[in-house]
């Protein structure tokens, strides 16, 4: 039986307000004494059911039981979005303390085993495994998604589909997860290897143009038994039905706070730019996927260390040419809406390789990474106005 409601979805955007926004970040559970992951999401969401109201209704499980997410709800903008994930946050990682574990964010854990670790027992995780079988018992990773509300299904649409290009830009910025399967896996970012190119419906989407393509498209999944649920369509740009929003999903989890912070201010400067963008009628031209998919596979390989393509120019450029240009394009409406997007000098895959260039086993490299998302993530931290 679907569980997709088109109409409903058509409402909704319709209902939506531009630049909300919604945050859900990704964690480990580990144990503290070793680091090894440990399938506790069902006994810490018990615990905070019966210790933390507010935190009861900011966690979920994702689709192994040594994962948990922790989501902002609904912002009035990007700066409520961040301080109410903030508090969140705080309470989480208390929490997990209080019991006995610690959280990692890397998008992948260095030496897990995925053929030892439990998926979730729900019936949309288990339709999943169910549905994919080796490709989803296979992804253990971990990563970023924000939501921006955007007014209007046409809109969301057009801004998804101009999104496309700017993703591997996105992805190099965000890149954190060289190590996999007790390997260096030579990639800054293994999680996208393993997850996007792997999942069926994923990676970048085709332009759609309007709403009602794109509703032709869902239609025709769920009236062929491809998905039965929205939720099974894994673009890392989509617009989300249930919440009028587009949510982009390209991002590895940051392994510090700041970090985090300033790409989710990026990537709502990035959607917001675009609809005003799309509002003004400026021209666009769509680039072809496989200049996309070349960017994309420079950022999986040397993610912020690398070079892209310039797809206007259709030359190579350093990765943090590419972000100043993001930067310099959404100036007006970064200024409009108080973003910052203050991007740190380096990102967590660039440190971890550094410690690998200077001989650090994965253990120590590991051990770094955990003790700066502790050290960020459950302290008190102004929001920029």
């Amino acid at each position: 039986m679907t569980h997709i409601d088109l109409d409903a979805a058509e409402a909704g955007f319709t209902a939506s307000t531009d630049f909300t926004v919604g945050l859900e970040e990704e964690f480990a559970i580990l144990d503290p004494a070793t680091l090894e992951m440990v399938p506790r999401f069902d006994e810490l969401h018990q615990a905070a059911e019966a210790t933390d109201e507010v935190l009861a209704t900011s966690i979920s499980g994702e689709l192994i039981a040594s994962e948990i997410e922790i989501r902002s709800g609904r912002g009035s903008d990007v700066h409520d979005a961040i301080a109410r994930q903030r508090d969140a946050r705080r309470r989480l990682f208390a929490l997990a303390e209080a019991n006995g574990a610690w959280l990692g964010a890397t998008g992948t854990h260095p030496w897990a085993d995925y053929r030892e670790i439990p998926n979730i027992d729900t019936e949309h995780y288990r339709r999943v495994v169910e549905g994919l079988q080796y490709v989803a018992r296979r992804n253990n990773t971990f990563s970023l998604h924000v939501h921006v509300g955007i007014h209007g299904a046409d809109r969301a649409i057009a801004v998804t589909d101009r999104l496309r290009g700017v993703l591997p830009t996105l992805l190099a910025v965000s890149a954190n997860s060289p190590w996999i399967d007790g390997r260096d896996s030579g990639l800054h970012s293994a999680r996208t290897q393993t997850f996007t190119k792997s999942f069926p419906r994923c990676g970048i989407p085709d332009v759609f143009g309007t709403w009602a393509e794109y509703r032709d498209y869902v239609a025709l999944l769920a009236r062929t038994n491809s998905i039965v649920e929205y939720t099974q369509v894994w673009w890392s740009v989509r617009p989300h039905v249930s919440f009028g929003t587009v949510e982009v999903r390209i991002c590895d989890i940051q392994a510090s706070a700041a970090e985090s912070d300033a790409l989710i201010e990026l990537i709502v400067a990035v959607v917001a730019q675009t609809a005003r963008d799309v509002d003004e009628g400026r021209p666009f031209a769509h680039p072809a996927p496989r200049l996309i998919e070349e960017n994309m596979w420079r950022a999986i390989r040397y993610g912020r260390d690398g070079r892209l393509l310039d797809l206007d120019r259709l030359a190579e450029e350093p990765v943090d040419a590419a972000i100043e240009r993001l930067l310099r394009w959404t100036e007006p409406v970064r200024g409009e809406l108080g973003i910052a997007a203050r991007l740190p000098a380096d990102n967590g895959a660039q440190r971890q390789r550094a410690m690998i260039a200077a001989g650090a086993t994965r253990e120590e490299v590991y051990a770094a990474s955990v003790a700066q998302t502790r050290q960020t993530y459950a302290q008190p931290q102004e929001v920029p106005s």
